[in-house]
């Protein structure tokens, strides 16, 4: 099949909808589809080209509120791009302006919405979450459900990385949901990977000795990431026992972060290690990964520390939770400050190495794709 991704979240400077860019667009093509990637641009270009698989901009405008991404502002000028390439499937994997672009689109070609957001829980349920309770905050964003729900009858699936996900958006009238979980990328993360120096060295920058359990947080430095609570979670979590956190991110609330940091030399924030073999080894030279996020739709880094034998401590909303189960680490109640830190200190104690039950990405897109080709095959079942 040649199937056509409308990306409108794609940004070159990263971030984990580039990860799952670059991933299909390895994978794909290594099981006989040919991959397009449809993104917002500076320019009429393309910007990458690989065997089977290219990244096609479209000259649009910049996003005003994070100037590293664009979005689809002529309808036109997206039409004809997917006229020219005639594909065999589209995906629109953003929930807001590209999934009506691509619903409406007059093509034959059926088409999925896949759910790389999760906009309620990022945004309403987090900001209206202590005065409102969830079933009256969806009646007041009721004009996005529906856009959900108009949307959804014209899309074959609606796919999620989520269980949560899927339910709430199934029971919101959301039609033709499917989960399909992401993975990590096969041969990266490994327990094997741990390397004690580099565990001291870590500690170390943290001010601690060896003995001191060393955590992991990863992740865009966003509100919705609660790296201020997961801090203070540490924090609490330390009067008890000593702990070292290594924070790995970058983005617009830095300075925020720094300053709740306030110099403890206990917690340390460093950018992004974008060597994704040094970065697997810090994965894996941890004593446990800890998450506040409650809106992810799959949690990348959840899904990395855990196949690197690495305990996870995650919102029990969400993407996130679904990589504690099994016995690979422990939930606490969403956004619940002193939850997260009893977490803590149970997988500190403990110090658990869970047993690796990791899914790959390769998997991922055998099973989305396998999905897409059935659909071919069927025929479209949108409204």
């Amino acid at each position: 099949m040649k199937i056509v991704d409308v990306c409108a979240f794609y940004s070159p400077q990263g971030g984990g909808v580039r990860t799952y860019v670059e991933q299909k667009m390895r994978i794909g093509p290594m099981l006989g589809h040919e991959i397009v990637i449809l993104a917002p641009g500076d320019e009429d270009a393309v910007i990458e080209r690989r065997p089977g698989a290219r990244i096609v901009t479209i000259k649009s405008p910049r996003f005003p509120l994070d100037r590293k991404y664009g979005y689809f502002a002529e309808a036109e000028r997206l039409y004809a791009a997917l006229d020219a390439e005639a594909p065999d499937f589209v995906e629109a994997t953003s929930p807001w302006r590209s999934a009506g672009l691509v619903a409406n689109w007059p093509g034959a070609a059926p088409r999925s919405l896949v759910m790389h957001a999760d906009p309620l829980s990022a945004y309403a349920y987090r900001w209206l979450g202590n005065i409102f309770s969830r079933r009256t905050i969806d009646r007041q964003f009721s004009i996005f459900w529906e856009h959900l729900r108009r949307h959804s009858r014209k899309f074959d699936h609606v796919v999620c990385a989520n269980r949560d996900l899927s339910r709430r958006l199934d029971e919101g009238g959301v039609r033709h949901t499917v989960t399909i979980p992401m993975g990590v990328e096969a041969g990266c993360f490994s327990p094997a990977l741990r390397d004690r120096s580099l565990r001291a060295r870590l500690l170390a920058d943290c001010g601690l000795p060896e003995s001191a359990a060393l955590l992991l947080a990863v992740g865009r430095l966003a509100p919705e990431k609660r790296w201020p609570m997961v801090i203070d979670a540490v924090g609490l979590a330390s009067q008890q026992s000593p702990i070292g956190l290594v924070m790995l991110g970058e983005g617009r609330e830095q300075r925020t972060i720094l300053r709740h940091i306030a110099g403890n030399p206990h917690v340390r924030l460093f950018a992004p290690e974008r060597d994704r073999a040094a970065f697997a080894r810090i994965m894996a030279s941890a004593d446990a990964l800890v998450h506040g996020c409650e809106a992810e739709t799959f949690c990348m880094t959840a899904a990395e520390a855990r196949a690197s034998g690495l305990p996870v401590v995650v919102p029990d909303a969400g993407g996130a939770a679904d990589h504690a189960s099994g016995g690979a680490g422990r939930t606490y109640a969403a956004a619940d400050c002193n939850a997260a830190a009893a977490a803590i200190l149970e997988v500190v104690r403990e110090r658990p190495r869970p047993a690796v039950q990791a899914r790959s990405m390769d998997e991922h897109f055998r099973e989305l794709f396998a999905a897409y080709a059935l659909c071919r095959e069927g025929g479209r079942r949108a409204a």
